[in-house]
Protein backbone atom coordinates (compact mmCIF):
# COMPACT_ATOMS: atom_id res chain seq x y z
CA UNK A 1 0.00 0.00 0.00
CA UNK A 2 3.23 2.19 0.81
CA UNK A 3 4.09 1.86 -3.00
CA UNK A 4 0.66 2.74 -4.32
CA UNK A 5 0.94 6.21 -2.41
CA UNK A 6 4.50 6.79 -3.40
CA UNK A 7 3.75 5.47 -7.28
CA UNK A 8 0.61 7.85 -7.04
CA UNK A 9 2.57 11.09 -5.79
CA UNK A 10 5.65 10.57 -8.05
CA UNK A 11 3.17 10.47 -11.08
CA UNK A 12 1.12 13.24 -9.55
CA UNK A 13 4.52 15.43 -9.20
CA UNK A 14 5.75 14.85 -12.47
CA UNK A 15 2.11 15.53 -14.38
CA UNK A 16 1.84 19.14 -11.90
CA UNK A 17 5.54 19.70 -13.50
CA UNK A 18 4.36 19.15 -17.07
CA UNK A 19 1.11 20.17 -16.88
CA UNK A 20 2.51 24.17 -15.34
CA UNK A 21 5.15 24.30 -17.91
CA UNK A 22 2.72 23.38 -20.73
CA UNK A 23 0.46 25.80 -19.47
CA UNK A 24 2.86 28.57 -19.05
CA UNK A 25 4.31 27.70 -22.67
CA UNK A 26 1.10 28.14 -23.80
CA UNK A 27 0.36 31.26 -22.51
CA UNK A 28 3.56 32.54 -23.74
CA UNK A 29 2.89 32.11 -27.57
CA UNK A 30 -1.02 32.60 -27.00
CA UNK A 31 0.38 36.36 -25.99
CA UNK A 32 2.91 36.67 -28.83
CA UNK A 33 0.80 35.44 -31.21
CA UNK A 34 -1.98 37.89 -30.12
CA UNK A 35 0.52 40.48 -29.91
CA UNK A 36 1.92 39.98 -33.46
CA UNK A 37 -1.96 39.83 -34.71
CA UNK A 38 -2.95 43.24 -33.22
CA UNK A 39 0.32 44.67 -34.62
CA UNK A 40 0.12 43.58 -37.72
CA UNK A 41 -3.71 45.02 -37.77
CA UNK A 42 -2.12 48.33 -36.80
CA UNK A 43 0.08 48.35 -39.30
CA UNK A 44 -2.27 47.11 -42.11
CA UNK A 45 -5.03 49.97 -41.30
CA UNK A 46 -1.64 52.85 -41.19
CA UNK A 47 -0.96 51.48 -44.77
CA UNK A 48 -4.26 51.64 -46.12
CA UNK A 49 -4.51 55.11 -44.39
CA UNK A 50 -1.30 56.36 -46.12
CA UNK A 51 -3.19 55.18 -49.45
CA UNK A 52 -5.95 56.64 -49.20
CA UNK A 53 -5.36 59.70 -52.54
CA UNK A 54 -7.48 62.74 -50.34
CA UNK A 55 -4.69 62.48 -47.54
CA UNK A 56 -2.07 62.86 -49.95
CA UNK A 57 -3.96 65.81 -51.74
CA UNK A 58 -4.36 67.13 -47.78
CA UNK A 59 -0.78 67.67 -47.45
CA UNK A 60 -0.82 70.10 -49.90
CA UNK A 61 -3.59 72.61 -47.76
CA UNK A 62 -2.75 75.53 -45.96
CA UNK A 63 -4.40 73.73 -42.96
CA UNK A 64 -4.22 70.00 -43.88
CA UNK A 65 -5.86 68.79 -40.13
CA UNK A 66 -9.39 70.43 -41.75
CA UNK A 67 -9.03 67.67 -43.85
CA UNK A 68 -7.43 64.37 -42.20
CA UNK A 69 -8.56 65.21 -39.02
CA UNK A 70 -12.36 64.27 -39.90
CA UNK A 71 -11.00 60.89 -42.26
CA UNK A 72 -8.92 59.89 -39.62
CA UNK A 73 -11.64 60.07 -36.78
CA UNK A 74 -13.85 58.61 -39.39
CA UNK A 75 -11.42 55.21 -39.95
CA UNK A 76 -10.70 55.13 -36.24
CA UNK A 77 -13.85 54.28 -35.27
CA UNK A 78 -14.64 51.88 -37.85
CA UNK A 79 -11.48 50.08 -37.16
CA UNK A 80 -11.44 49.97 -33.27
CA UNK A 81 -8.19 51.53 -32.61
CA UNK A 82 -7.16 53.67 -30.23
CA UNK A 83 -5.63 56.45 -32.04
CA UNK A 84 -5.13 57.24 -35.44
CA UNK A 85 -2.39 60.01 -35.44
CA UNK A 86 -1.17 61.75 -39.07
CA UNK A 87 1.54 63.61 -38.69
CA UNK A 88 4.26 66.06 -41.00
CA UNK A 89 7.43 64.88 -41.98
CA UNK A 90 9.12 67.29 -39.03
CA UNK A 91 6.53 65.72 -36.84
CA UNK A 92 3.76 67.98 -36.05
CA UNK A 93 0.25 66.18 -35.77
CA UNK A 94 -2.45 66.78 -38.33
CA UNK A 95 -5.24 64.57 -36.77
CA UNK A 96 -5.34 63.59 -32.79
CA UNK A 97 -8.16 61.32 -30.93
CA UNK A 98 -8.00 64.72 -28.73
CA UNK A 99 -8.16 67.94 -30.99
CA UNK A 100 -6.33 69.85 -28.47
CA UNK A 101 -3.27 67.95 -29.21
CA UNK A 102 -3.37 68.71 -32.85
CA UNK A 103 -0.36 70.89 -33.82
CA UNK A 104 2.08 69.36 -31.39
CA UNK A 105 4.48 67.16 -31.94
CA UNK A 106 4.22 63.58 -32.19
CA UNK A 107 6.11 61.49 -28.86
CA UNK A 108 7.61 57.92 -28.80
CA UNK A 109 10.84 58.51 -30.54
CA UNK A 110 10.36 55.67 -33.19
CA UNK A 111 10.10 57.66 -36.38
CA UNK A 112 13.46 57.81 -37.74
CA UNK A 113 12.96 54.04 -39.69
CA UNK A 114 9.90 55.41 -40.97
CA UNK A 115 10.98 59.06 -42.40
CA UNK A 116 13.52 56.99 -44.20
CA UNK A 117 10.57 55.14 -46.14
CA UNK A 118 9.98 51.75 -43.93
CA UNK A 119 6.43 50.51 -42.38
CA UNK A 120 7.46 49.42 -38.65
CA UNK A 121 5.50 47.73 -35.57
CA UNK A 122 6.97 49.37 -32.41
CA UNK A 123 5.86 49.60 -28.93
CA UNK A 124 6.51 53.10 -27.50
CA UNK A 125 4.98 55.00 -24.90
CA UNK A 126 2.65 57.70 -26.43
CA UNK A 127 0.93 60.56 -25.53
CA UNK A 128 -1.89 58.23 -24.42
CA UNK A 129 -0.05 55.72 -23.06
CA UNK A 130 2.32 52.68 -23.92
CA UNK A 131 0.57 50.94 -27.01
CA UNK A 132 1.84 48.82 -29.78
CA UNK A 133 1.62 50.91 -33.24
CA UNK A 134 1.93 50.44 -36.27
CA UNK A 135 3.60 53.10 -38.12
CA UNK A 136 3.87 53.90 -42.39
CA UNK A 137 5.20 57.13 -44.25
CA UNK A 138 3.23 59.06 -46.59
CA UNK A 139 4.69 59.56 -50.07
CA UNK A 140 4.09 62.67 -52.49
CA UNK A 141 3.80 61.36 -55.97
CA UNK A 142 7.22 62.05 -56.59
CA UNK A 143 7.92 59.25 -53.90
CA UNK A 144 9.18 61.40 -51.44
CA UNK A 145 8.16 61.25 -47.57
CA UNK A 146 5.71 63.67 -46.56
CA UNK A 147 4.26 62.67 -43.61
CA UNK A 148 3.50 59.87 -41.19
CA UNK A 149 0.71 57.57 -40.22
CA UNK A 150 0.41 55.95 -36.79
CA UNK A 151 -2.62 53.63 -35.63
CA UNK A 152 -2.28 52.37 -31.68
CA UNK A 153 -3.92 49.88 -29.54
CA UNK A 154 -3.39 50.37 -26.19
CA UNK A 155 -0.94 47.84 -24.23
CA UNK A 156 -3.66 48.10 -21.37
CA UNK A 157 -6.21 47.13 -23.85
CA UNK A 158 -4.23 43.87 -25.17
CA UNK A 159 -3.30 42.83 -21.30
CA UNK A 160 -7.12 43.05 -20.59
CA UNK A 161 -7.62 40.32 -23.56
CA UNK A 162 -4.80 38.43 -22.41
CA UNK A 163 -5.53 38.62 -18.75
CA UNK A 164 -9.03 36.72 -19.53
CA UNK A 165 -7.32 33.92 -21.67
CA UNK A 166 -4.22 33.55 -19.08
CA UNK A 167 -7.76 32.56 -16.39
CA UNK A 168 -8.93 30.18 -18.60
CA UNK A 169 -5.19 28.39 -18.90
CA UNK A 170 -5.14 28.52 -15.29
CA UNK A 171 -8.68 27.01 -14.84
CA UNK A 172 -7.79 24.79 -17.90
CA UNK A 173 -4.22 24.20 -15.94
CA UNK A 174 -6.46 22.89 -12.83
CA UNK A 175 -8.70 20.65 -14.46
CA UNK A 176 -5.96 18.65 -16.21
CA UNK A 177 -4.42 18.67 -12.85
CA UNK A 178 -7.19 17.42 -11.37
CA UNK A 179 -8.32 14.63 -14.21
CA UNK A 180 -4.31 13.88 -14.18
CA UNK A 181 -4.44 12.72 -10.38
CA UNK A 182 -7.80 10.74 -11.03
CA UNK A 183 -6.20 8.92 -13.56
CA UNK A 184 -2.78 8.31 -11.76
CA UNK A 185 -5.18 7.06 -9.19
CA UNK A 186 -6.58 4.16 -11.33
CA UNK A 187 -3.50 3.44 -12.74
CA UNK A 188 -1.46 3.28 -9.79
CA UNK A 189 -4.55 0.64 -8.31
CA UNK A 190 -3.28 -1.73 -11.31
CA UNK A 191 -4.52 -4.92 -11.30
CA UNK A 192 -6.31 -4.82 -7.88
CA UNK A 193 -8.81 -1.79 -9.40
CA UNK A 194 -9.47 -3.79 -12.18
CA UNK A 195 -11.34 -5.98 -10.47
CA UNK A 196 -13.20 -3.29 -8.44
CA UNK A 197 -10.80 -4.25 -5.10
CA UNK A 198 -12.93 -7.43 -4.54
CA UNK A 199 -11.38 -10.69 -3.40
CA UNK A 200 -11.75 -14.17 -5.22
CA UNK A 201 -14.43 -14.96 -3.12
CA UNK A 202 -16.37 -12.12 -3.02
CA UNK A 203 -16.03 -12.43 -6.64
CA UNK A 204 -17.50 -16.01 -6.87
CA UNK A 205 -20.14 -14.45 -4.06
CA UNK A 206 -21.28 -11.62 -6.54
CA UNK A 207 -21.55 -14.10 -9.25
CA UNK A 208 -23.96 -16.18 -7.36
CA UNK A 209 -25.63 -13.28 -6.80
CA UNK A 210 -26.45 -12.55 -10.33
CA UNK A 211 -27.41 -15.82 -11.39
CA UNK A 212 -29.98 -15.73 -8.57
CA UNK A 213 -31.38 -12.37 -9.34
CA UNK A 214 -31.57 -13.88 -13.38
CA UNK A 215 -34.04 -16.28 -11.97
CA UNK A 216 -36.26 -14.45 -10.20
CA UNK A 217 -36.78 -11.41 -12.72
CA UNK A 218 -40.12 -12.32 -14.51
CA UNK A 219 -38.58 -11.16 -17.55
CA UNK A 220 -36.29 -13.03 -20.51
CA UNK A 221 -32.73 -11.82 -20.62
CA UNK A 222 -30.94 -12.93 -23.36
CA UNK A 223 -27.00 -11.60 -23.99
CA UNK A 224 -25.05 -12.14 -27.10
CA UNK A 225 -21.12 -11.14 -27.95
CA UNK A 226 -20.63 -9.11 -31.13
CA UNK A 227 -20.92 -12.82 -33.50
CA UNK A 228 -24.01 -13.15 -31.92
CA UNK A 229 -23.62 -16.06 -29.92
CA UNK A 230 -25.39 -16.44 -26.66
CA UNK A 231 -23.78 -15.44 -23.99
CA UNK A 232 -26.34 -15.73 -21.03
CA UNK A 233 -30.52 -16.87 -20.77
CA UNK A 234 -32.34 -16.81 -18.04
CA UNK A 235 -34.74 -19.19 -17.17
CA UNK A 236 -37.73 -17.31 -18.15
CA UNK A 237 -36.11 -16.70 -21.96
CA UNK A 238 -35.86 -20.31 -22.12
CA UNK A 239 -39.23 -21.24 -21.06
CA UNK A 240 -40.67 -18.59 -23.87
CA UNK A 241 -37.98 -20.06 -25.91
CA UNK A 242 -39.85 -23.61 -25.03
CA UNK A 243 -36.47 -24.88 -23.84
CA UNK A 244 -36.40 -27.04 -20.71
CA UNK A 245 -35.60 -24.73 -17.87
CA UNK A 246 -31.70 -26.06 -17.64
CA UNK A 247 -30.94 -26.09 -20.93
CA UNK A 248 -27.53 -24.44 -21.15
CA UNK A 249 -27.77 -22.63 -24.68
CA UNK A 250 -24.29 -20.85 -24.54
CA UNK A 251 -21.98 -20.62 -27.44
CA UNK A 252 -24.80 -21.19 -29.44
CA UNK A 253 -25.25 -18.74 -32.57
CA UNK A 254 -28.69 -16.64 -31.38
CA UNK A 255 -30.37 -17.18 -34.47
CA UNK A 256 -30.46 -20.74 -34.50
CA UNK A 257 -32.68 -20.29 -32.12
CA UNK A 258 -34.48 -16.97 -32.64
CA UNK A 259 -34.30 -16.40 -36.96
CA UNK A 260 -36.31 -12.95 -36.08
CA UNK A 261 -33.92 -11.59 -34.04
CA UNK A 262 -32.88 -8.17 -34.35
CA UNK A 263 -30.16 -8.39 -32.01
CA UNK A 264 -27.95 -8.35 -34.49
CA UNK A 265 -28.99 -5.43 -36.05
CA UNK A 266 -28.36 -3.32 -32.40
CA UNK A 267 -25.05 -4.42 -32.61
CA UNK A 268 -24.36 -2.94 -35.73
CA UNK A 269 -25.98 0.41 -35.17
CA UNK A 270 -25.71 0.57 -31.52
CA UNK A 271 -28.73 1.95 -31.67
CA UNK A 272 -31.05 0.97 -28.32
CA UNK A 273 -35.16 -0.19 -28.91
CA UNK A 274 -37.47 0.25 -26.55
CA UNK A 275 -40.78 -1.37 -26.32
CA UNK A 276 -40.90 -3.40 -29.63
CA UNK A 277 -43.16 -6.05 -30.26
CA UNK A 278 -42.20 -9.54 -31.70
CA UNK A 279 -43.32 -12.85 -31.61
CA UNK A 280 -40.99 -15.65 -29.85
CA UNK A 281 -42.79 -18.93 -30.92
CA UNK A 282 -46.43 -18.70 -30.14
CA UNK A 283 -46.17 -15.98 -27.95
CA UNK A 284 -46.11 -12.01 -28.24
CA UNK A 285 -43.87 -10.52 -26.31
CA UNK A 286 -42.74 -6.61 -26.08
CA UNK A 287 -38.76 -6.46 -26.26
CA UNK A 288 -35.91 -4.01 -25.06
CA UNK A 289 -32.44 -3.96 -27.19
CA UNK A 290 -29.42 -2.31 -25.61
CA UNK A 291 -25.97 -2.73 -27.13
CA UNK A 292 -22.92 -3.68 -24.82
CA UNK A 293 -20.39 -0.86 -24.89
CA UNK A 294 -16.62 -1.97 -23.64
CA UNK A 295 -14.01 -0.33 -21.85
CA UNK A 296 -12.70 1.19 -25.31
CA UNK A 297 -15.60 2.67 -26.42
CA UNK A 298 -16.34 -0.31 -28.80
CA UNK A 299 -19.76 -2.49 -28.80
CA UNK A 300 -19.09 -5.84 -27.44
CA UNK A 301 -22.60 -6.83 -27.73
CA UNK A 302 -26.20 -6.85 -26.99
CA UNK A 303 -28.45 -7.41 -24.18
CA UNK A 304 -32.51 -8.18 -25.06
CA UNK A 305 -35.41 -8.44 -22.49
CA UNK A 306 -38.66 -9.30 -23.13
CA UNK A 307 -41.90 -9.82 -21.61
CA UNK A 308 -45.35 -12.03 -22.59
CA UNK A 309 -47.86 -9.76 -23.71
CA UNK A 310 -50.42 -11.42 -22.19
CA UNK A 311 -48.94 -11.14 -18.79
CA UNK A 312 -48.78 -7.24 -19.33
CA UNK A 313 -52.15 -7.36 -20.79
CA UNK A 314 -52.75 -9.34 -17.72
CA UNK A 315 -51.79 -6.43 -15.14
CA UNK A 316 -53.70 -3.74 -16.84
CA UNK A 317 -56.83 -5.74 -16.64
CA UNK A 318 -56.21 -6.28 -12.78
CA UNK A 319 -56.22 -2.88 -12.69
CA UNK A 320 -58.96 -2.03 -14.19
CA UNK A 321 -61.03 -4.86 -12.29
CA UNK A 322 -59.75 -3.15 -9.23
CA UNK A 323 -61.42 0.27 -10.18
CA UNK A 324 -64.40 -1.82 -11.24
CA UNK A 325 -65.06 -3.36 -8.31
CA UNK A 326 -64.75 0.16 -6.79
CA UNK A 327 -67.18 1.91 -8.96
CA UNK A 328 -69.34 -1.07 -8.55
CA UNK A 329 -69.04 -0.61 -4.63
CA UNK A 330 -69.80 3.11 -4.23
CA UNK A 331 -72.50 2.81 -7.10
CA UNK A 332 -74.28 0.66 -4.97
CA UNK A 333 -73.27 2.31 -1.77
CA UNK A 334 -74.92 5.92 -3.64
CA UNK A 335 -77.81 3.64 -4.67
CA UNK A 336 -78.61 2.44 -1.43
CA UNK A 337 -78.73 5.35 0.14
CA UNK A 338 -80.84 7.05 -1.99
CA UNK A 339 -83.79 4.40 -1.38
CA UNK A 340 -82.56 4.86 2.47
CA UNK A 341 -83.55 7.92 2.13
CA UNK A 342 -86.53 7.53 0.33
CA UNK A 343 -87.97 5.04 3.08
CA UNK A 344 -86.86 7.69 5.78
CA UNK A 345 -88.86 10.11 4.14
CA UNK A 346 -91.86 7.69 3.99
CA UNK A 347 -91.76 6.69 7.11
CA UNK A 348 -91.75 10.31 8.33
CA UNK A 349 -94.65 10.87 6.65
CA UNK A 350 -96.45 7.56 7.93
CA UNK A 351 -96.80 6.50 4.16
CA UNK A 352 -96.11 3.15 6.00
CA UNK A 353 -97.61 0.69 2.88
CA UNK A 354 -96.15 2.42 0.01
CA UNK A 355 -92.99 1.88 2.22
CA UNK A 356 -93.72 -1.39 2.50
CA UNK A 357 -94.09 -1.53 -1.42
CA UNK A 358 -91.13 -0.27 -2.00
CA UNK A 359 -89.63 -2.47 0.00
CA UNK A 360 -91.02 -5.37 -1.50
CA UNK A 361 -90.40 -4.29 -4.86
CA UNK A 362 -86.65 -3.55 -4.44
CA UNK A 363 -85.50 -6.29 -1.99
CA UNK A 364 -88.01 -8.71 -5.42
CA UNK A 365 -85.90 -7.07 -7.72
CA UNK A 366 -82.29 -7.89 -6.25
CA UNK A 367 -83.41 -11.17 -5.01
CA UNK A 368 -85.12 -12.36 -8.47
CA UNK A 369 -81.58 -10.98 -10.60
CA UNK A 370 -79.25 -12.96 -7.73
CA UNK A 371 -81.44 -16.05 -7.75
CA UNK A 372 -81.33 -15.88 -11.90
CA UNK A 373 -77.59 -15.57 -12.31
CA UNK A 374 -77.11 -17.72 -9.39
CA UNK A 375 -78.58 -20.42 -11.38
CA UNK A 376 -78.25 -19.71 -14.99
CA UNK A 377 -74.53 -18.00 -14.68
CA UNK A 378 -73.30 -19.64 -11.26
CA UNK A 379 -69.51 -18.94 -12.11
CA UNK A 380 -68.41 -16.51 -9.08
CA UNK A 381 -66.73 -14.28 -10.77
CA UNK A 382 -68.84 -13.18 -13.99
CA UNK A 383 -72.09 -13.29 -11.69
CA UNK A 384 -70.09 -10.80 -9.55
CA UNK A 385 -69.26 -8.95 -12.40
CA UNK A 386 -72.64 -8.55 -14.09
CA UNK A 387 -74.07 -7.86 -10.17
CA UNK A 388 -71.64 -4.95 -10.34
CA UNK A 389 -72.46 -3.50 -13.72
CA UNK A 390 -76.38 -3.63 -12.45
CA UNK A 391 -75.39 -1.64 -9.93
CA UNK A 392 -73.53 0.83 -12.41
CA UNK A 393 -76.52 1.07 -14.55
CA UNK A 394 -78.87 2.26 -12.03
CA UNK A 395 -76.27 4.79 -10.76
CA UNK A 396 -76.04 5.97 -14.25
CA UNK A 397 -79.76 5.92 -14.90
CA UNK A 398 -78.83 3.48 -17.79
CA UNK A 399 -81.29 0.25 -18.78
CA UNK A 400 -79.59 -2.70 -18.42
CA UNK A 401 -80.86 -5.83 -19.04
CA UNK A 402 -79.74 -9.41 -18.78
CA UNK A 403 -81.83 -11.77 -21.33
CA UNK A 404 -83.15 -14.65 -19.08
CA UNK A 405 -82.85 -16.67 -21.74
CA UNK A 406 -79.00 -16.53 -21.15
CA UNK A 407 -76.83 -19.60 -19.37
CA UNK A 408 -73.35 -19.70 -18.92
CA UNK A 409 -73.09 -23.07 -16.72
CA UNK A 410 -71.12 -25.24 -19.41
CA UNK A 411 -68.13 -23.45 -19.09
CA UNK A 412 -64.69 -24.96 -19.87
CA UNK A 413 -63.04 -25.82 -16.51
CA UNK A 414 -59.27 -24.48 -18.10
CA UNK A 415 -60.85 -21.41 -19.30
CA UNK A 416 -59.40 -18.51 -18.36
CA UNK A 417 -62.29 -16.44 -15.99
CA UNK A 418 -60.01 -13.32 -16.34
CA UNK A 419 -60.15 -12.78 -19.97
CA UNK A 420 -63.89 -13.62 -19.76
CA UNK A 421 -64.41 -11.17 -17.17
CA UNK A 422 -62.18 -8.47 -19.92
CA UNK A 423 -64.40 -9.17 -22.07
CA UNK A 424 -67.97 -8.86 -20.67
CA UNK A 425 -66.71 -6.30 -18.51
CA UNK A 426 -65.48 -3.64 -21.52
CA UNK A 427 -68.34 -4.61 -23.41
CA UNK A 428 -70.86 -3.65 -20.82
CA UNK A 429 -68.95 -0.39 -19.71
CA UNK A 430 -68.87 0.55 -23.57
CA UNK A 431 -72.55 -0.32 -24.54
CA UNK A 432 -73.23 2.02 -21.14
CA UNK A 433 -70.68 4.82 -22.26
CA UNK A 434 -72.53 4.76 -25.91
CA UNK A 435 -75.60 5.18 -24.06
CA UNK A 436 -74.99 8.43 -22.32
CA UNK A 437 -73.31 9.56 -24.81
CA UNK A 438 -76.51 10.56 -26.55
CA UNK A 439 -77.25 13.17 -23.83
CA UNK A 440 -81.03 11.70 -23.08
CA UNK A 441 -80.93 8.19 -22.38
CA UNK A 442 -84.24 7.78 -21.11
CA UNK A 443 -85.92 5.13 -23.59
CA UNK A 444 -82.08 3.40 -24.49
CA UNK A 445 -80.73 0.79 -22.57
CA UNK A 446 -77.77 -2.28 -22.88
CA UNK A 447 -78.99 -5.88 -22.97
CA UNK A 448 -76.69 -8.67 -22.26
CA UNK A 449 -77.07 -12.36 -23.52
CA UNK A 450 -74.66 -15.20 -23.04
CA UNK A 451 -75.45 -18.69 -24.03
CA UNK A 452 -73.11 -21.92 -23.98
CA UNK A 453 -75.39 -24.01 -26.18
CA UNK A 454 -73.19 -25.97 -28.68
CA UNK A 455 -69.33 -25.63 -29.16
CA UNK A 456 -69.36 -22.15 -28.44
CA UNK A 457 -69.53 -19.58 -25.77
CA UNK A 458 -71.96 -16.99 -27.14
CA UNK A 459 -71.61 -13.41 -25.93
CA UNK A 460 -73.97 -10.98 -27.46
CA UNK A 461 -74.20 -7.31 -25.93
CA UNK A 462 -76.37 -4.26 -27.19
CA UNK A 463 -77.15 -0.91 -27.10
CA UNK A 464 -79.14 1.86 -28.35
CA UNK A 465 -76.53 4.38 -27.60
CA UNK A 466 -74.49 6.73 -30.32
CA UNK A 467 -73.38 3.75 -32.64
CA UNK A 468 -70.44 3.69 -35.21
CA UNK A 469 -69.93 5.50 -37.80
CA UNK A 470 -69.83 2.53 -41.34
CA UNK A 471 -66.66 4.06 -42.40
CA UNK A 472 -65.02 2.93 -38.96
CA UNK A 473 -64.39 -0.94 -39.85
CA UNK A 474 -62.40 -2.97 -38.12
CA UNK A 475 -59.88 0.19 -36.24
CA UNK A 476 -62.45 0.38 -33.81
CA UNK A 477 -60.34 -2.29 -32.01
CA UNK A 478 -57.27 -0.57 -32.80
CA UNK A 479 -55.17 0.93 -29.59
CA UNK A 480 -56.17 4.51 -28.53
CA UNK A 481 -59.31 4.30 -31.28
CA UNK A 482 -62.70 5.54 -29.84
CA UNK A 483 -65.59 7.71 -31.16
CA UNK A 484 -66.00 9.76 -27.88
CA UNK A 485 -64.14 12.71 -26.62
CA UNK A 486 -62.04 13.03 -23.89
CA UNK A 487 -58.31 11.10 -22.95
CA UNK A 488 -57.50 7.81 -21.85
CA UNK A 489 -60.28 6.51 -24.19
CA UNK A 490 -59.46 3.57 -27.08
CA UNK A 491 -58.55 0.81 -24.14
CA UNK A 492 -61.25 -1.29 -24.03
CA UNK A 493 -62.18 -2.87 -27.34
CA UNK A 494 -58.78 -3.05 -27.74
CA UNK A 495 -58.29 -4.94 -24.37
CA UNK A 496 -61.57 -6.83 -24.96
CA UNK A 497 -60.12 -7.96 -29.01
CA UNK A 498 -56.68 -9.22 -27.93
CA UNK A 499 -59.02 -11.30 -24.90
CA UNK A 500 -60.98 -13.07 -27.53
CA UNK A 501 -58.38 -13.85 -29.21
CA UNK A 502 -55.95 -15.15 -26.51
CA UNK A 503 -59.15 -17.46 -26.02
CA UNK A 504 -58.65 -18.34 -29.82
CA UNK A 505 -62.35 -16.73 -30.68
CA UNK A 506 -63.61 -13.67 -32.71
CA UNK A 507 -65.36 -10.97 -32.12
CA UNK A 508 -67.83 -8.63 -34.25
CA UNK A 509 -70.11 -6.07 -34.57
CA UNK A 510 -72.94 -4.68 -36.80
CA UNK A 511 -75.62 -1.93 -36.09
CA UNK A 512 -78.77 -2.13 -33.90
CA UNK A 513 -82.31 -1.56 -35.53
CA UNK A 514 -82.75 0.75 -33.45
CA UNK A 515 -79.96 2.76 -33.31
CA UNK A 516 -76.52 1.56 -31.62
CA UNK A 517 -74.41 -1.20 -32.06
CA UNK A 518 -74.24 -5.34 -31.66
CA UNK A 519 -71.40 -6.92 -30.23
CA UNK A 520 -71.19 -10.32 -30.94
CA UNK A 521 -68.28 -13.01 -29.51
CA UNK A 522 -67.40 -16.49 -30.14
CA UNK A 523 -65.50 -18.34 -27.72
CA UNK A 524 -64.74 -21.93 -28.87
CA UNK A 525 -64.92 -23.90 -25.55
CA UNK A 526 -61.92 -26.56 -25.97
CA UNK A 527 -59.31 -24.04 -28.06
CA UNK A 528 -57.82 -23.47 -25.07
CA UNK A 529 -56.76 -27.27 -24.58
CA UNK A 530 -55.12 -26.87 -28.56
CA UNK A 531 -53.71 -23.55 -28.61
CA UNK A 532 -51.69 -23.78 -25.09
CA UNK A 533 -52.01 -20.75 -23.76
CA UNK A 534 -49.56 -19.51 -22.41
CA UNK A 535 -49.49 -20.11 -18.42
CA UNK A 536 -49.60 -17.55 -15.36
CA UNK A 537 -47.60 -19.14 -13.27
Amino acid sequence: MRLQSKLILVICSLLALVTVSLGGIFYYLMSSALEEQIGTRALKVAETVAAVPDIRKAFTLPEPSTVLQPIAESIRLKTGAEYIVIGSRAGIRYSHPLPERIGKEMVGGDNGPVLEGRSIVSKAVGSLGPSLRGKTPIFSDSGEVIGIVSVGFLTEDISHITESYRHRIVWLTLGVLVVGAVGAVLIARSVRSSIHGLEPREIGSLYTEKQAILESIREGILAVNRQGVVTLANPYALRLLGLPEHTDIRGRPLQELLPNTRLTEVISSGQAEFDQEMLIGSHEVIVNRVPITGWNGGIEGAVSSFRSKSELYRLAEELSQVKRFADALRAQTHEYSNKLYLISGLIQLEAYQEAVDLISRESDVHQNLVAFLMREIPDPMIGGLLIGKYNRSQELKVTFEIDRESSFRDLPPGMDRHLLVTIIGNLADNAMEAVLACGDPSGRGVKLFLTDLGEDLIIECEDTGIGIPEETGSSVFAKGFSTKEGADRGIGLSLVQHAVQMLGGYITYQPHPAGGTVFTVALPKHAHEQKGVPSNE
